[in-house]
């Protein structure tokens, strides 16, 4: 098959959109499917890479969300690329202007349009103006207005689908949550290499680490996990929290930690490399998160297979991941992530504990989110040739009846 992805972030922009477009296209490529990125520019990417499969288009930092960029231009350009490469399906990873074209393309060339809906855009609306211009009856709107006629939606969570669905989003959903490439966190570091990333932040081999992992931004609620610090130090009282990421809540997370007098309990990393990443999973004990903005979750994912108890703010998609103490435990009151934290860093896993993991692990793997996609865009795909029969063209990669 030739996949067009339609996105506007993509590497070196890291979010968890972009780590879930690469872990799609990386697993689809060793499957032997040929994929083409469609994205923005961006000033610390090259330009257009066709070699690599990357096409970028001219576009401008996003209103009020500037570490995001949209595509101004290129509407030409994108039906040109996409009718050279002979697309057989589009999938569209964002609502806006590749997203756009991305519908587009599909419609000149007759092919099935899928796409996939990443972000719970009620929960960023203080991005806009304050929240001035936008309800979330506007966006339920939208949504529902671009979504029509769509072939196929992936929905990552039932949070995700339960959504569309008070939208009242007629095109079929599927529920798909993104994969996590294990082998890049089951990648283990030598005890030595531990030792001396730990020294390098003052930590000891023995300091309880507490991980928060993502982007600073108010809406992660990071700041009920600096308050909620002091409580664990009462029965731990050499944990270390430490937080990786950047965004534009973290002056304020700076402010409270000083203002709390828990400056040496707290580290802040700032925004890391991806390819770095699992590197910080195997310093910590225990991954934390009070976020409940989370259609996905990829991180939570990319704890579990670094083989790291989670102890997360309760949501329908952290109560489905996380079934059982093996994996980690929901909390919804500040006691209750004080009391997970406690069990994780006091207390040693459970012989059993491994192979309820591993079950876990292979429900969350790359190469079945990758076969569930492809599985979908076959029965999009057929669906669309049904629907315009005769005089759809019949895909090369469509199964016979």
């Amino acid at each position: 098959m030739k996949i067009g992805l339609f996105t506007d972030t993509y590497f070196p922009q890291v979010s968890g959109v972009a780590t879930s477009i690469k872990t799609l296209r990386d697993e689809l490529i060793r499957h032997g499917h040929q994929v083409y990125i469609f994205t923005t520019t961006d000033p610390a990417a090259p330009a257009s890479e066709p070699e690599k499969g990357i096409y970028r288009f001219k576009s401008i930092p996003f209103v009020s969300f500037t570490d995001r960029r949209i595509a101004v231009t290129g509407w030409l350009k994108v039906l040109r690329v996409a009718k050279q490469l002979q697309l057989d399906v589009v999938h569209n990873q964002t609502e806006f202007s590749l997203g756009l074209m991305g519908k587009m393309v599909a419609r000149e060339l007759g092919i099935p349009c899928l796409h996939t809906y990443h972000t719970m855009y009620q929960d960023y609306l203080h991005y806009i103006a304050n929240g001035r211009v936008l309800r979330p009856k506007d966006v339920a709107r939208l949504a529902r207005l671009y979504l029509r006629n769509m072939d196929g939606v992936i929905a990552p969570s039932e949070r995700v689908l339960d959504t569309l669905i008070g939208y009242g989003v007629s095109a079929p959903i599927r529920i798909i949550p993104t994969g996590v490439d294990l082998s890049r966190y089951q990648q283990r570091d030598s005890k030595a290499e531990r030792l001396k990333r730990r020294a390098e932040l003052g930590f000891s081999q023995d300091t309880p680490v507490l991980l928060s992992l993502s982007r600073l931004a108010f809406e992660k609620n990071i700041q009920a996990l600096i308050a909620a610090l002091p409580d664990i130090l009462t029965t731990v009282p050499d944990a270390q929290l430490l937080i990786v990421g950047d965004g534009p809540a973290r002056s304020t997370l700076e402010r409270q930690s000083r203002e709390l007098g828990l400056t040496d309990h707290i580290t802040f990393i700032g925004q890391i490399d991806n390819d770095e990443v699992y590197h910080y999973y195997q310093l910590a004990n225990v991954f934390v998160s009070a976020s409940d903005s989370e259609s996905q979750g990829l991180t939570y994912d990319e704890a579990l297979a670094s083989d790291l108890p989670l102890v997360v703010m309760k949501s329908d998609y952290t109560a489905e991941l996380i079934d059982d103490v093996a994996i980690g435990q929901v909390f919804q009151q500040r006691s209750e992530l004080v009391k997970g934290v406690i069990k994780y860093l006091t207390s040693q896993p459970a012989t059993e504990d491994q192979a309820k993991r591993q079950v876990k692990l292979h429900e969350i793997s790359a190469a079945v989110f990758e076969q569930r996609v492809v599985e979908f865009y076959q029965e999009c795909a057929e669906r669309a040739a049904q629907k315009t029969a005769p005089f759809h063209r019949r895909l090369p990669f469509m199964r016979s009846r």
